[in-house]
């Protein structure tokens, strides 16, 4: 949601782990007079009393405090990670929804149609790859990394980009837990996409790896690590996926 209103042009009083937002989400930017409530499981409900909001926006994952959010200001909730439906449609909504909610009905659709066009372009980028199998990941340490399914917006945005997600284990709307670097020997073919933040050891570990060194697509130069994308984002997170994951892939491709 945070996301989802700055690409409406409406920035926040308050939010919430702006540090962690500023690592990991990257875009779009904060600015520096939005004030930062602490972490997500510990509110300060003090500074957000004191930022004076006149509506909280929260995901569905913190429902249970609603009722404690309520007696400051009117509180949304917008569903975009639900089991069954495409996370990127769900944003599609949630930006709709929002856009609507806050008299910001233009800004949503240019949003909507400035993310299409992005995908679009990528998609065109990545023209002569259509098909082909890539396994987005998230490395834990040299021996180990977290897999995305299809039901995660980085699964959704390489299906529509084109490509077709390699992890095929059951996933809920991000990453499969940890598993072990062997097992991409069960998917040969596939194109790797490492998606950051990775600690800072992890990828010079992972390079000097005899095991990972190993596996057909390392062996065969098919990985391509990218910068800090949001994973459970919406749509401004699925356009910085599609963006980097079509430069690196196009600089793969060239090398």
């Amino acid at each position: 949601m945070l996301e989802t209103a700055l690409a409406l042009g409406v920035v926040p009083v308050a939010a919430t782990e702006l540090m962690l937002f500023r690592k990991a989400a990257v875009e779009p930017a904060v600015p520096d007079e939005v004030a930062d409530l602490g972490l997500r499981g510990s509110v300060s409900y003090e500074r957000l009393l004191a930022a004076r909001p006149d509506l909280i926006l929260i995901s569905p994952w913190y429902e249970a405090r609603r009722a404690a959010l309520s007696r400051i200001a009117p509180v949304e909730s917008h569903r975009i990670y639900d089991a069954g439906r495409p996370p990127y449609e769900a944003a599609v909504e949630a930006t709709t929804r929002l856009g609507a909610r806050l008299g910001r009905t233009e800004a949503a659709a240019q949003a909507i149609r400035e993310a299409q066009t992005a995908l679009d372009a990528a998609g065109r980028a990545l023209a002569d790859l259509k098909g082909r199998q890539v396994l987005v990941m998230n490395l834990g340490d040299a021996r180990h990394f977290r897999a995305f399914g299809a039901d995660s917006m980085f699964g959704d945005v390489i299906s529509r980009l084109g490509l077709a997600p390699a992890w095929a284990e059951p996933t809920r709307f991000g990453a499969y837990p940890t598993v072990g670097v062997e097992a991409l020997a069960k998917m040969p073919d596939a194109i790797v996409v490492n998606v950051g933040p990775t600690p800072p050891a992890a990828l010079a570990e992972m390079r000097a790896s005899p095991l990972w060194r190993a596996m057909p697509p390392i062996a065969e130069n098919r990985f391509v690590s990218i910068p800090p994308v949001n994973p459970y984002g919406a749509l401004p997170a699925a356009v910085r996926f599609a963006r980097l994951v079509s430069d690196g892939l196009s600089a793969l491709r060239d090398a």
